[in-house]
């Protein structure tokens, strides 16, 4: 190549190579055994030329080599390197990768629950450190030059995305910022939040997925590829695979029995025996059936989504009763050995409880289940044989495509529908991407599969249309906090504090779109103009006709109204009246005729063992229809009021459930009382016939000069479209004004509650004030609450570990679930305290319009964990704790550790002089012990 060149190209190309050699980019590139994509070089020189970058690309494009680029800088500079991660896994497993690239000495790690090397020059921890050791000034920060801040796109987690925001805000200038994201299709938006910020931020962008992904559909035997590949075909959109498009026809269509309509004669059983072979291959295959088929096609290892740790296990027993097998004997030896060595701290008592044996036993044939239900341990196990290729078939929930690096050949989705925690919603392209972006192993597979489920019902255009968009939008959840409040208070005073919040994305967000609605504001008052002209009357003013007419319709439908609403009080006041063993004539509905009234469905409480409704719905009786049907009626079946026509007896042995029963007392009903005719209701006299104002409107009406316009209807007609945008220009004037400076407001709001109750003196922040600084959490205020009225002095460890528990916990289950079970005496007491100060701080929190809906404030403590928390802080064994609790291994031990890092921060805020100080070390030392103690990631 280079003999073609001419000698001035020659050395051109040479001083080039020499200035590339010259950057700290080309020996950070000779440490990899594979060339840098053009993204990572982009965003690398970015960072060599002083700017911060962020980098949005795929999962598993490599953009984390873009971080330890960031490392590598600060280590030649002689500056500091904070690599913060979302989650104590990814920080475990990052902190390993440094360690082993730069050494033990150079490396330290900060999760909260552990502490290594922490003032070495590059310190691996989790996102909430950073924004603590910010608030807390730490001597820590001195000499930082890089953060990097991994899965940034986590600042869209309503419960923990303000962090990343707090942190992005509040960092020195000095320190250089490095974002890694995934695809959002708004990270033009979110870089121009940064560079406002942060100053000179670069946006690297990369759609490009290093390992091809392929999109199929398994449904009966067949693999479907889910597109059709034509050739010359590039980029646009691709067309579904027409024989999955045949196979939705195919089951949609209805079978056809008996005669053959389109030639009038029985269908033959030859045509009947070939319909049903095409309708044989249209059906879901069974969880193993799918390994099974994917092992055979060489697409193992696969993760397996299944929305539900219930269906995960679930997969995994049937897996094993299938007798299926992915390991041959020496991958079971390996197995077995990697595990006995990693579980060796585990007492035998604790591994029987946690169901050891049936897990490792799985694991041998290299099957597993993953999620958050698993002690971290197990986890930890799961994700480092798949890692080594020993477990080749995982089924996870979808907290994994958040979580750690564990790529695989496959990706399955048994169905596109996951529960939201209201409703069973389809899930979003986003969520889509997320979940197929684990398939496809970087340098293992030359190509990644997605494989999707059929299911009866399946569109395949609908599963296209997931698989072919990449939106992902980031939308800040960014809302002040108690313990912001106080910390920005004392570092910036109030006035500051507001300018840095409104410097957050959430306002620069809501600030963005204000734009448009001014816009539209704009272009509205402009057409207002053009229709009060088009308006205007030769003989008077037409904008105050225009006006009567409206107050004469406005009082018309007003007075319908009131009309309407009395004759729902007086239906509702006849229906209360009602007996069982009343007999009634339902006036409307589908159900209207003769009735028998069961039960009269009176509103809160019971009535005859039945449960009662909510007062706003009125009276909803149960009756027997005349047509053996027990249909709970609603207020609308009810326009007018109904009267009893006759009494029945009910039978004690009458059960609304059996057949029999409906059918006999129906035939009763209709001996007795089917000749009995309904009075007819009389439609009372019209209020507004009677009503002075109206008679004044149209009084006032025809006395006006443009009554008598022949074009006074058109001239009506515009006027109409006038008021009509008017109204709606005035709703987006409102929308403005709410949405400028709400984080603002809001913030001003918790500062006047925080006033009321002595934590600020304008801009200072009092005693109680620096207590609360140090309180993080959902309930950082009423914990502070709970040690200034000395709520938990003179409790012993374990007591406190339970009242502690309430500030933390969040049980999964309804609301309605039973009442939990407490401890007895002196815990019980001091929680019934606990949520007696939080019902105070609500009340407060009404008053000063502070929205626990819109994620601000203190939502009610749950004292579900409580029971638990206390058994093991007080020393009694796993298998009983669980088993009183009800609750899954992995869960128990996530709140443990929660529990204990909210234990920590009450030891260190609690008055020195009280006990509470001491007996939360205490506590921390009850529930730090066997498999708690033993995880070490939380």
């Amino acid at each position: 190549m280079t003999e073609d060149m001419s000698p001035a190209e020659r050395y051109a190309a040479a001083k080039l190579r020499a200035a590339e050699q010259a950057t700290a980019l080309a020996p950070f590139r000779e440490m990899y055994d594979f060339g840098l994509d053009p993204f990572q070089i982009e965003a690398c020189e970015a960072l060599e030329a002083g700017k911060g970058v962020l980098v949005a690309a795929p999962t598993g494009s490599g953009k984390t080599i873009v971080g330890e680029f960031a490392v590598h800088l600060a280590l030649e500079q002689g500056r500091k390197c904070f690599y913060t991660t979302p989650i104590k896994a990814l920080s475990n497993q990052k902190y390993q990768d440094l360690v082993k690239r730069y050494g033990a000495d150079r490396v330290g790690l900060l999760t909260g629950d552990n502490s290594v090397n922490s003032e070495a020059p590059v310190v691996v921890m989790t996102t909430e450190v950073l924004r603590n050791m910010l608030y807390a000034g730490s001597r820590s920060l001195a000499g930082l030059g890089y953060v990097v801040m991994d899965e940034v796109h986590y600042l869209s987690d309503r419960f923990r995305g303000a962090v990343w925001e707090e942190v992005i805000i509040h960092l020195p200038d000095s320190v250089t910022l490095v974002s890694l994201s995934a695809t959002v299709s708004n990270a033009e938006e979110f870089g121009d939040w940064l560079d406002t910020v942060r100053g000179d931020t670069e946006v690297i962008v990369s759609e490009h997925r290093p390992v091809p992904l392929w999109q199929h559909v398994l449904a009966g035997r067949r693999i479907y590829d889910l597109f059709e590949e034509r050739e010359g075909q590039s980029g646009g959109r691709r067309a579904v695979n027409p024989d999955l498009e045949r196979l939705a026809r195919m089951e949609n269509s209805r079978p056809t029995f008996g005669r053959d309509k389109r030639r009038g004669r029985t269908m033959r059983e030859a045509d009947r025996e070939r319909e049903r072979r095409q309708r044989s291959r249209i059906w879901t295959p069974s969880r193993p059936e799918v390994i099974d088929r994917l092992d055979n096609e060489g697409l193992l290892p696969a993760i397996t989504f299944i929305f539900s740790r219930a269906g995960c296990e679930a997969a995994v027993q049937q897996c094993l009763y299938s007798g299926l097998r992915l390991n041959d004997q020496e991958g079971r030896e390996e197995v077995r050995r990697i595990v006995e060595a990693r579980t060796a701290g585990i007492a035998d008592d604790d591994l029987h409880v946690l169901g050891y044996f049936e897990w490792l036993e799985a694991l041998e044939r290299g099957i597993a289940a993953h999620h958050a239900g698993m002690l971290p341990t197990f986890k930890e196990v799961v994700e480092e044989l798949f890692v080594k290729g020993l477990v080749k078939a995982v089924f996870a929930t979808e907290t994994l495509a958040l979580g750690i690096n564990m790529p695989a050949r496959s990706v399955v989705l048994e169905k596109l529908v996951k529960w939201n925690g209201e409703q069973h919603a389809d899930i979003t392209p986003g969520e889509y991407t997320q979940l197929t972006g684990r398939a496809g192993r970087r340098g293992i597979d030359i190509e990644g599969h997605a494989v999707v489920l059929w299911q009866r019902g399946m569109d395949p255009g609908a599963v296209a249309g997931l698989a072919g968009t990449r939106t992902y939008p980031l939308r800040s959840s960014f809302k002040p906090s108690y313990n912001m409040a106080v910390n920005l208070v004392s570092q910036f005073g109030r006035h500051r504090s507001r300018e840095l919040l409104e410097m957050s994305f959430a306002q620069f967000q809501a600030d963005k779109s204000v734009v448009g609605i001014s816009r539209q504001v704009q272009k509205n008052e402009e057409g207002l103009t053009g229709y009060r002209g088009s308006m205007t009357c030769h003989l008077g003013d037409f904008e105050e006709y225009s006006r009567l007419r409206r107050e004469l319709k406005d009082r018309e439908t007003e007075l319908a109204r009131q009309g309407a609403a009395q004759r729902r009080v007086a239906a509702a006041a006849a229906l209360e009246k009602l007996k069982p063993g009343d007999v009634i004539h339902v006036p409307t509905g589908k159900f209207a005729g003769l009735a028998l009234v069961l039960d009269p469905g009176m509103p809160s409480g019971r009535t005859n063992g039945h449960r009662g409704f909510d007062a706003q719905d009125g009276p909803r009786p149960l009756v027997l229809t005349a047509e053996r049907q027990v249909k709970r009626l609603a207020s609308m079946d009810f326009p007018v009021p109904v009267e009893a026509l006759d009494r029945m007896r009910i039978p004690k042995s009458f059960n609304a459930r059996s057949p029999q029963s409906r059918r006999d007392l129906a035939s009763a009903l209709r001996t007795k009382a089917g000749h009995l005719v309904p009075s007819r209701h009389r439609k009372p006299r019209s209020v507004a016939a009677d009503d002075r104002e109206i008679s004044r409107l149209r009084a006032a009406l025809r006395a006006h000069p443009c009554h008598g316009c022949d074009e006074r209807e058109d001239h009506a007609r515009w006027a109409e479209r006038y008021h009509r945008l008017l109204r709606d220009t005035r709703q987006l004037e409102r929308r403005i004004e709410g949405r400028t400076n709400t984080i603002a407001r809001t913030f001003d709001r918790i500062c006047a509650l925080l006033t009321e109750l002595g934590y600020l003196e304008g801009d200072t922040v009092t005693d109680e004030g620096r207590r609360l600084a140090r309180l993080y959490g959902e309930l950082d205020l009423l914990a502070s609450e709970c040690l200034r009225e000395g709520v938990w002095e003179g409790l012993g460890p374990a007591e406190l570990a339970a009242c502690a528990s309430a500030l933390v916990y969040e049980s999964r289950q309804a609301d309605d679930a039973v009442a939990p079970k407490l401890p007895a005496g002196k815990a019980r007491d001091a929680l019934g305290e606990t949520v007696r100060i939080w019902g105070r701080l609500d009340a407060l929190e009404e008053d000063h319009r502070i929205n626990q809906a819109e994620g601000v404030g203190q939502r009610e403590p749950d004292l579900g964990f409580a029971w638990a928390a206390y058994r093991w802080a007080s020393g009694f064994g796993l298998d009983e704790v669980l088993r009183e609790a009800e609750m899954p291994a992995g869960d128990f031990v996530r709140w443990c550790k929660q529990l204990i890092d909210v234990l920590g921060q009450i030891a260190a805020a609690a008055p020195p002089e009280g006990t509470v100080s001491r007996a939360a070390r205490r506590a921390m030392d009850g529930v730090l012990r066997g498999v708690v103690a033993y995880s070490s990631v939380g």
